[in-house]
């Protein structure tokens, strides 16, 4: 229903209520006892009435409404980096013109990049503001430095901003260039007037490379063509290089003209690759100064503003053998596992453990990585993240294989991966096994302060809790003298030896000689047969018989291993622990020392290894042991020893009962526990027996990554800092594979993972939708199941390169003009007409009745207490009291 205005309205109409207490004043009138005319007594209630029916009007917040055409503006102001010089004068101009001589209560000024930043309601240019004032204030709101351009929040926010009770327009000084965002969704509802104004793009001198367009996925070994695109505004020439990988495959000189050039380049790869193609200013030329706060160049024979659009990059996936990687300490000893998983049809790619890779992209190349034998302390923490990101993002299959060096004995306890592994590296010592007196010698001088003693504290801790209740334990910390942090104590006092390293404190200097002294007088009168100190110090220790005590120690079987850390003494390290029969490590990382002091542990109590003879026992049917018989299979001459976690399956063990071949799920993927070796220590006698082949082969298979692609079409759709991700199933009789349980994972470049949701929007069709901000090769693993059963997994990859709005580009005046055709508003506008109302736009605006009611309720009170308090039968009459009329 419409009404007309003027109109009344209540902001807080809960009070209405309040209005029931007119009866009580009713139900007072009647009982009062005042001895007054009547008349007066009646027109003092009604005065009362009225008092209350004021009050009550005032505290329901009673407003005037009337329509008014007074428009408020929000000036939406491009700042991002496209804007050209010309576009920044043109905004300039058009706020003097439009702003001058107004009040300031009516406008406000937002600058814009890709996000937007507060109401700025300080640049408002007025007769009293100079023209250096006016160019400061501007040039501070653009100080910013923003690479991106998101329309659609820049209108929610200026319509959220605008204050009620105003006709809103907005105008919008844009290049009209989107990087982000969906300005038209936002348009297309209701919401204020918009006019748009169009701003010139830079017109800077301008080389970007665009794109690197490269297949999707092509068969092993198939040619194929790179494409290069890149854009530019003038003529130039430069340099055009391609790399794959880190490696550079093509270096040309090309002519660029104005416009869009494409050049094409041939390759071919055996594995996912990602192609790269940057520009450069070809030698010989002049180089060119470089501004660090713009990130622009300029030179005489290469004309280039910005230097971070330069480069671009694309991912390119094959489809043929399984690729398998394998990190071998002695990679000459994986000779005979390459051989044979050549003949099965798996390629396997050999490393020594510096090989290891430190990205995702790297190691997504191989459906299958193996550690064979190698120890934690030869990899870092990032190269771990990346082993448990593999498996349980990407669905990856991991493989660990036995050795002196492997599981437990190669420090893997409490590390991430060993939260991979279907195996602990603790175990219960056996009876038989030696007993084990250790004790740690840790360094508390002041060097050692902040990460280095807590690490070392980590380092102790995880030790004395590897050791079992017939081991012996002792704690020895030293600065400028020694002093027992806990004596040597049972392996069963081993939660009181830990306490006790969490007082350990730094402060102090380094003498390392009498710490040295005590652990072998303490070793000495223990009854162990195995006996090891291990030392940890980051510094150059006072004077001290090093060599004498050190060979007193071997002389006593007693085995000494040396840490060292930042600034050590390593030659004297190194000289005590060749000395000692032990061993010396050097911690780059002082995140490995908890790692060096669990494989040492491990390996000075000789009860992680196993090696006598043994025939592999099956304890659970598998597939993956189809056509094998054990009962045929050549001894095995060793493993680790190992304890399998309560959700594994342990398909193999030694006659002992311990695991050797055992595998669980870990998030996407398959992780593998193989206890022994797949080489000539161990497994010699297999290496000739006719199931050796075979069964790696289908252990390999189990746990690889499962990457079908048949009947499964996926497309990433990148906009900005968005993507979306549309994939086409269909079933193996070629029908819409609807209602599947679709999972996508994706890895951001620091290795962060998250799920996204998925909806099916079509038969067969399922979308998500992503936001891929950070730079870098981001990673996506989609797996479709149905009925519990997995149709389809498959991996993709996608570059994030630079901004969009680092691309080269012109004004958008086609989207400017449909966002104004949209709301009403105005293509560029005179500047003197933005204030002006439309004849159909007005808004309400409320006056504030409560000042005057009260004012009101005030004089009528006055005359209240006057009909109350006086007697004016003069003025009402001398009619009889009410006493009289009831008598």
């Amino acid at each position: 229903m419409t009404y007309g205005w003027p109109q009344l309205e209540f902001t807080r109409p809960e009070w209405l209520w309040t209005v029931l207490l007119l009866p009580v004043l009713v139900a007072y009138f009647y009982r009062s006892l005042v001895d007054l005319p009547w008349r007066q007594m009646v027109t003092s209630l009604v005065v009362r009435c009225v008092i209350v029916l004021l009050l009550i009007l005032a505290l329901c917040g009673l407003n005037w409404m009337n329509r008014t055409q007074q428009v408020f503006v929000v000036f939406a102001v491009d700042e991002s980096l496209s804007v050209g010089t010309k576009g920044h004068e043109k905004t300039e101009d058009f706020l003097r013109a439009a702003t001058t001589d107004r009040d300031e209560e009516s406008f406000a000024i937002l600058p814009f990049a890709s996000v937007p930043g507060s109401f700025q309601t300080t640049l408002r240019p007025d007769e009293q503001a100079t023209e250096t004032e006016l160019q400061t204030s501007i040039d501070g709101a653009r100080r910013q430095w923003q690479e991106g351009t998101d329309l659609q929040s820049v209108v929610d926010i200026a319509t959220a901003g605008i204050p009620p009770h105003f006709v809103p327009h907005i105008v919008l000084l844009s290049d009209g260039n989107e990087t982000d965002g969906d300005v038209m969704a936002t348009v297309a509802s209701s919401g204020p007037r918009i006019s748009t104004v169009p701003l010139a793009t830079r017109d800077d001198p301008e080389l970007q490379v665009s794109a690197v367009n490269v297949p999707a996925q092509v068969a092993e070994g198939e040619p194929f063509r790179i494409e290069v695109v890149i854009d530019s505004n003038h003529d130039d020439q430069v340099v055009v290089e391609v790399f794959s990988g880190d490696y550079r495959i093509a270096s040309e000189l090309q002519q660029i003209k104005e416009g869009e050039n494409r050049f094409y380049f041939t390759q071919q790869v055996k594995q996912p690759t990602e192609f790269a193609a940057r520009i450069k200013q070809p030698a010989g030329t002049a180089s060119s100064a470089l501004d660090s706060a713009a990130g622009t160049a300029v030179s005489e024979h290469f004309h280039d503003t910005l230097l971070d659009n330069n480069m671009a990059s694309g991912m390119v996936f094959t489809a043929g053998r399984p690729r398998v990687l394998l990190i071998e300490s002695v990679p000459e000893q994986a000779r005979n596992l390459e051989w044979a998983m050549n003949e099965e049809g798996i390629v396997v790619d050999t490393r020594p453990a510096q090989g290891m890779p430190e990205s995702l992209t790297d190691l997504r190349n191989y459906e299958v990585l193996i550690l064979s034998n190698v120890p934690a302390t030869d990899l870092s923490a990032q190269q771990m993240d990346v082993i448990r990101a593999y498996v349980s993002q990407l669905g990856g299959g991991f493989i660990m294989l036995g050795g002196d060096e492997s599981f437990g004995l190669g420090g893997y306890y409490k590390t991430v991966v060993e939260d991979v592994l279907p195996v602990r590296s603790d175990f219960e010592k056996e009876k038989e096994k030696p007993g084990l007196g250790m004790v740690l010698i840790i360094d508390k001088s002041g060097s050692m302060g902040g990460q280095k003693i807590e690490m070392a504290k980590d380092a102790a801790r995880a030790a004395v809790d590897l050791l079992g209740p017939k081991d012996q334990i002792g704690v020895i910390a030293f600065d400028g003298s020694p002093y027992w942090v806990s004596e040597v104590r049972g392996g069963s006092q081993k939660g009181t030896v830990m306490d006790r390293i969490a007082s350990i404190e730094s402060g102090g200097g380094t003498t390392l000689y009498p710490a040295m002294e005590q652990a072998f007088e303490a070793l000495q009168s223990i009854s162990a047969k195995l006996k090891h100190v291990i030392i940890l110090t980051d510094g150059h220790s006072t004077p001290g018989d090093f060599d004498g005590i050190t060979n007193q120690m071997a002389a006593s079987r007693i085995t000494v291993t040396t840490v060292g850390i930042g600034d050590a003494d390593q030659n004297l390290l190194e000289r005590i622990a060749q000395a000692g029969r032990g061993r010396y490590y050097f911690a780059n990382d002082v995140t490995s020392i908890p790692q060096i002091f669990a494989k040492e542990t491990m390996t000075a109590s000789k009860s992680a290894i196993n090696e006598e003879p043994f025939l592999p026992m099956v304890i659970r049917s598998t597939p993956v042991l189809d056509g094998i018989n054990f009962d045929e299979s050549p001894f095995l001459l060793g493993y680790v020893v190992t304890r399998p976690k309560a959700t594994s399956e342990v398909i193999l063990t030694a006659e002992t009962g311990d695991p050797l071949l055992c595998w669980w799920r870990y998030g996407l993927g398959m992780s593998v526990a193989f206890t022994s070796d797949a080489k000539s220590r161990w497994a010699a006698e297999w290496l000739t027996w006719n199931g050796y082949n075979r069964f790696w082969s289908q252990v390999i298979r189990h746990c690889m990554r499962k990457s079908e692609s048949k009947g499964f079409v996926v497309d990433i759709q990148r906009r900005g800092s968005h993507s979306k991700i549309v994939i086409d199933a269909v079933d193996s009789d070629g029908q819409f594979l609807n209602m599947a349980e679709t999972e996508i994972t994706l890895v951001d470049p620091q290795l962060n993972a998250t799920s996204i949701a998925v909806r099916q929007t079509a038969p067969g069709r399922y979308e998500a939708e992503v936001e891929m901000a950070t730079p870098g090769a981001w990673h996506v693993q989609m797996t479709q199941k149905l009925n519990g059963q997995t149709q389809h997994q498959q991996s993709r990859g996608l570059v994030v390169g630079y901004s969009d709005e680092l691309r080269l580009r012109t004004t958008n005046e086609d989207l400017l003009k449909s966002i104004a055709m949209s709301t009403g508003g105005t293509f560029e506008p005179d500047a003197a007409s933005v204030f002006e109302a439309m004849a159909s736009e007005t808004a309400a605006t409320a006056t504030p009745l409560w000042p005057r009611l009260l004012i009101i309720a005030m004089i009528l009170f006055v005359a209240d207490v006057a009909l109350r308090r006086l007697d004016m039968s003069n003025i009402f009459g001398t009619e009889l009291h009410r006493e009289e009329m009831r008598s």
